[in-house]
């Protein structure tokens, strides 16, 4: 019985270890300036943005030419402005 309580241990600190480690792989977020260069191979992800009528932050996912990820945050108009 003790054996099998320390091989749940020992599995429960592998699957710990791996969300650590996966929390360690995110990149840092980057916030656009008008002098940041942008090198954009691909868009991963784009954020939704507020159903507001203002300017609000918005992120976006992608990869460079190199296959590095980056998020970048930005600002941009939200969607709850109306022409009429």
């Amino acid at each position: 019985m003790k054996s099998l309580i320390v091989l749940a241990l020992i599995g429960f600190s592998t699957l710990a270890g791996a969300d650590e480690l996966q929390v360690a792989q995110q990149p840092a977020v980057e916030h656009y300036t008008y002098a940041t260069n942008l090198d954009i191979a691909k868009v991963i992800s784009v954020s939704p943005l507020d159903d507001v009528c203002e300017v609000v932050p918005a992120q976006m996912t992608y990869e460079d030419h190199q296959g590095q990820r980056h998020i970048l945050e930005y600002r941009a108009m939200g969607n709850g402005c109306s022409n009429g």
